[in-house]
């Protein structure tokens, strides 16, 4: 399957692309000709399309070509709805499995750094396509990777064994990675994490390597954390190598946050106030470092931007342990209105995350890091020693 798949001329041109954008390294191109996506992927699934805007329903049966074509190109494609709850060929309400961004794949895997003979635990097997790549690289049998959902697992396993890499896939909760198989040169996560659970930092030797997609629940946006385990073993730290995003584990994901729980009534019930703050200031991009900077320094919030209507964008904030809330409207040409209301001013805690943010050089991811021990998760800017308890 594979020599047959890499005659194909996508296959062979978004290699050449991933190396010129610097995201497969010489070292892993081996692994790529070897080991195509196309063959982990399920006949029905649904690619995002970029120019649509969209995730679109391929069915290899019925359209090979737009299948292969989306399959060998550099886009995500989703292969599961809804936990599996959902029939038919149209797209599904949430997203719960995938085959990521090549680019993403091969990027993170150079934050590994795993080398032949490495023992690595995976977080989320999702098509397998992962798994089948580190088994290239590494052997087979120094592969462990786990998988929350059943089906999902039972499918990679047999993707696995019919390529020739039957490594051992494991279905249970990553969040408890999988002791049996400790102690692990490399832990890698392929979904994205609100809390890193220290049992991958004791299940990875010292010097060991995690990474892990991770962010807050004040977007979704995340952040890839390439955290070095101590040599006493009961830490690991690191910084941030980039931004992704990625399905949230299943065990953290945010419950939906209902707007009339917070606001019962009318926004003019809150508090008003006014800001200096621009929109153009504080309303970025889901892979901003704004973003990001803001949900380290104001914790346990969710951030909603809604849409534009005749010059007027709402951004509002919802406490996340308690009922407090913020709404800043922003309007062209005007100063921006204010309305707070519960036991934290929100938008008080987001105007100072902002002017902390300024004030330091508006910093990019790289510039943060993370610490997590048996107390829990600390970030930092610049260096461990400037950090904050999460």
């Amino acid at each position: 399957m594979a020599d047959a798949h890499q005659e194909r001329p996508g296959h062979t041109g978004l290699g050449r692309a991933l190396m010129s954008g610097g995201a497969l390294s010489s070292d892993w191109a081996p692994a790529y000709a070897a080991v195509p996506r196309a063959a982990f992927l399920p006949d029905l699934m649904w690619p995002w399309d970029m120019q649509a805007g969209k995730s679109v329903p391929v069915s290899r049966t019925d359209d090979p070509e737009a299948w292969h074509a989306y399959a060998e190109s550099d886009c995500p494609i989703v292969t599961q709805w809804d936990d599996g709850n959902h029939a038919g060929t149209a797209p599904g309400t949430v997203s719960t499995s995938s085959a990521s961004m090549p680019s993403v794949v091969f990027r993170m895997l150079q934050d590994l750094d795993v080398r032949r003979g490495h023992r690595v635990l995976e977080i989320g097997t999702g098509t397998g396509w992962n798994a089948g790549l580190l088994a290239h690289r590494v052997g087979r049998t120094n592969v462990v990777t786990v998988e929350v959902d059943g089906s999902v697992a039972t499918a990679a396993r047999a993707a696995l064994e019919r390529f020739g890499t039957p490594v051992e896939v494991v279905h249970g909760d990553g969040f408890e990675g999988h002791p049996a198989g400790a102690p692990y040169d490399r832990v890698l996560a392929t979904c994205g994490l609100r809390t890193i659970p220290y049992a991958w930092v004791t299940q990875c030797r010292p010097g060991g390597i995690v990474v892990s997609p991770w962010g807050t629940h004040y977007g979704n946006g995340d952040a890839v954390a390439r955290l070095v385990v101590s040599d006493d073993g009961k830490s690991a730290s690191g910084r941030f190598t980039g931004p992704v995003e990625f399905m949230k584990l299943r065990a953290q994901r945010l419950p939906q946050v209902v707007h009339r729980d917070y606001v019962p009534g009318s926004v003019a019930d809150g508090d008003e106030t006014s800001t200096a703050v621009t929109e153009g200031e504080f309303v970025a991009g889901p892979f901003s470092a704004l973003g990001f900077a803001l949900g380290l320094r104001v914790p346990h919030c969710l951030q909603a931007v809604a849409e534009k209507r005749e010059g007027a964008r709402p951004v509002w904030l919802y406490g996340l342990r308690d009922r407090s809330w913020a709404c800043v409207q922003f309007r062209e040409g005007k100063t921006a209105r204010v309305w707070q209301q519960g036991e934290r001013r929100l938008w008080d805690e987001a105007e100072a995350a902002y002017q902390w943010w300024t004030d330091r050089g508006r910093p990019d991811h790289d510039r943060f890091g993370l610490t997590v021990d048996a107390d829990g998760e600390r970030a930092w800017l610049d260096h461990p020693g400037n950090a904050w308890r999460l």
